[in-house]
């Protein structure tokens, strides 16, 4: 959308996706697995209380403060961000083995993590995953009961915030229905994938 990155041929993509908190990158992501998508998915670390339903190892690397703190001495980590009183952070060691053996990777970060891979990594590819409408997304996050209310408030004006940033991203999927989403990621990173590929993708 900014600047076209150079095309990618058969070179690994580093795919990052981001957006605001309840938007359902989760779910997105979930259905990327079920669809049998070769890619490698970075499992986040996070500080964060484990959720119910939620899987050490699959969902998060679920750590202790002082854990995560050790990992940003060592530079174990790709980015790492505070966001809502929680430490999360990509580790770098397996991106980077992914990459190197030729698998796609995938990132899901918040939007300002998105912003310091972009600076590490130009070549990455962001994705942006918006909500049908900010009522939308409220909606979604009320729904998610996970949240206090002042919390809540907190993730909508960030929401509104990180709704401003589109433009540091390559593409915006909006997430009405989660199938026709994941179709969007698929045609994105295909056409990527495309050395003919002329940087505008139809979605």
């Amino acid at each position: 959308m900014k600047e076209q990155r150079p095309l990618s041929g058969t070179r690994p993509l580093l795919i990052v996706i981001s957006g605001p908190s309840g938007v359902g990158k989760d779910a997105v992501l979930a259905r990327m697995k079920e669809w049998g998508h070769s890619l490698h998915f970075a499992v986040t670390v996070t500080t964060r209380p484990q959720r119910r339903g939620e899987s050490n190892g699959v969902d998060y690397h679920f750590v202790s403060r002082e854990t995560f703190e050790e990992m940003v001495k060592g530079e174990e980590l790709l980015e790492w961000a505070q966001v809502y009183g929680n430490f999360y952070g990509v580790p770098r060691r397996q991106v980077e083995e992914a990459l190197d053996r030729g698998s796609d990777a995938l990132i899901k970060v918040d939007v300002q993590g998105a912003a310091t891979i972009k600076q590490a990594m130009p070549h990455a590819l962001l994705i942006f995953i918006a909500p049908p409408s900010m009522e939308a997304l409220e909606k979604r996050v009320r729904q998610r009961n996970t949240e206090s209310a002042i919390d809540l408030e907190r993730r909508v004006a960030t929401a509104h915030e990180e709704m401003r940033q589109l433009e540091m991203f390559d593409y915006v999927v909006v997430n009405d229905r989660i199938d026709q989403a994941v179709a969007q990621i698929d045609a994105i990173i295909t056409a990527e994938k495309d050395p003919k590929n002329t940087g505008e993708v139809e979605l």
